[in-house]
């Protein structure tokens, strides 16, 4: 596996250098290292607690770390104000978990905000449009436009935030467990959609998920978060070979060797279709 430290990558879109983050006397990450590579779709995981949507919520601005680097897009967004990281933020988009959507609003008005946000200047009928068409790139009906999130499945939910993360064409998606709570057939689905719209607009993907057929399906390369660091980096097979605890216990556990041979089998049926 690489040592990111060592191979610095200046075409990095997300480069993380000594994080440091604290609550009071806790300490989350202590001094995380971490390269995301250009069109990647890059797995993050890790055990509860450890601070898998806190180095997202870093990345984003939205956690001021106690120490450390972190450039997004070639812009040192660490220690700088709001204003100075509009720029920046208009060029990736964000899936909390549950959608996090505005209740009181439709899902095409809910993916007008950030529009109505970055882009003021847009008219109503072209960003209804916009709005649109991120709904249906998103995998959604048509109809579902009009509706509101009580009126939605989990699943859907998950789509239409989806859809307002698209909606600036954002460089950079981040996917803070998109396929919690969908089941198998509806996650599947969803893997599906964010590997397609990953080699459909060039999107890099960071993507928190504990879902280990999400890491074998789609996930270029899989970051691991433990005792306070990314104590490793690289493809599951590079992974596989980690002699480390935590590591060894996530990918040979029963789960593990489950969702390995389910990936296997794929992998074998797809090699005999194209015999």
């Amino acid at each position: 596996m690489t040592d990111e430290r060592q191979n610095p990558d200046d075409d990095a879109p997300i480069v993380v250098e000594g994080l440091v983050n604290r609550f009071g006397d806790f300490t989350v990450h202590d001094g995380l290292d971490l390269i995301v590579r250009r069109r990647e779709i890059l797995g993050v995981v890790g055990g509860s607690g450890t601070g898998k949507s806190v180095l997202m919520r870093s990345i984003i601005g939205l956690q001021q770390p106690a120490a450390g680097r972190i450039d997004v897009l070639g812009k040192t967004i660490t220690g700088e104000d709001l204003d100075k990281k509009i720029g920046v933020r208009r060029r990736w988009g964000v899936l909390f978990q549950g959608g996090a959507l505005f209740s009181t609003l439709t899902v095409g008005e809910n993916v007008e905000v950030p529009l109505k946000q970055f882009y003021p200047e847009i008219g109503d009928e072209l960003r209804r449009e916009i709005a649109r068409y991120k709904v249906l790139l998103s995998g959604l009906p048509e109809d579902a436009i009009a509706k509101y999130p009580s009126e939605l499945s989990g699943g859907m939910k998950k789509r239409a935030g989806l859809a307002r993360a698209l909606a600036l064409d954002p460089e950079l998606l981040f996917l803070d467990e998109p396929t919690a709570g969908l089941d198998p057939i509806g996650a599947a689905k969803f893997d599906r959609q964010t590997r397609e719209l990953k080699d459909t607009l060039g999107l890099t993907v960071f993507l928190i998920t504990h879902d280990l057929d999400t890491l074998y399906e789609i996930c270029d390369r899989v970051a691991v978060i433990a005792e306070k660091k990314i104590i490793a980096v690289g493809t599951i097979p590079e992974l596989l070979e980690t002699r480390h605890p935590w590591i060894e216990e996530y990918f040979n556990g029963p789960r593990g060797r489950g969702a390995r041979n389910t990936h296997n089998l794929k992998t074998l049926s797809a090699s005999e279709q194209v015999w």
